[in-house]
């Protein structure tokens, strides 16, 4: 687990480039590298815009660390619920 939060944390800062907030192109960049194989439309420069607008609470144009997690925590919730819903499906009926 503490790999995992390491990794999130630094592809992150890696991908804001020593700035406090990711840009429109790095957060592009970010996600088409990093997460294409589970989201979808990720090759589309405005679904990752509109995305990135989803995200954007605060409406500057950028996404900082705390609306970066919000994606991350979207992603590993509907991973858990797809698992979930898998392993229930494959469960015995009584």
């Amino acid at each position: 687990m503490e790999g995992a939060i390491k990794t999130v944390v630094m592809q992150y800062l890696s991908s804001a480039r020593g700035k406090e907030n990711l840009s429109g192109k790095n957060f592009q960049k970010l996600v088409q590298s990093q997460m294409g194989s589970i989201l979808s439309d990720t090759d589309s420069s405005s679904a990752v815009k509109d995305m990135m607008k989803g995200l954007d609470d605060n409406q500057d144009g950028k996404v900082s660390f705390q609306e970066y997690l919000t994606l991350v925590g979207y992603l590993a919730n509907s991973m858990s619920e797809q698992k979930t819903t898998a392993s229930g499906a494959d469960a015995p009926k009584h």
